[in-house]
């Protein structure tokens, strides 16, 4: 079974241990023994939602949180830049979820 972590009690989020598909996997940390279904695959360092976050609620990491969701995230969802917002940066949101590179910006 592949794992992810849920790094403090009051984390929403887990991070993949390991590359996974669409499958169960196991949450180490707080929730130990505990599972949670990857609606998607989810690659090795990204977060999967380990309940349902309600749109502009907080994404918590860390037991901080790290940004507000941009829609409705289901338990199971991959978490990254196509549904969450930084509230520190303005731009986050214009970042391509897979490459990270800017996506209001043209470079010639």
């Amino acid at each position: 079974m592949k794992r992810c972590l849920q790094i403090h009690p009051s984390d929403n989020v887990a991070t993949l241990l390991e590359d996974a598909g669409a499958e169960e996997a196991g949450i180490l940390g707080d929730r130990r023994n505990g599972t949670v279904v990857l609606r998607e695959p989810v690659r090795m360092g990204h977060k999967v939602a380990l309940q349902n976050i309600p749109k502009d609620c907080p994404v918590v990491k860390y037991g901080v949180t790290i940004g507000l969701s941009l829609c409705e995230i289901q338990e199971g969802d991959w978490v990254h830049l196509q549904n969450v917002r930084s509230q520190v940066d303005e731009r986050s949101s214009a970042f391509d979820a897979v490459t990270g590179s800017a996506k209001d910006t043209t470079y010639e």
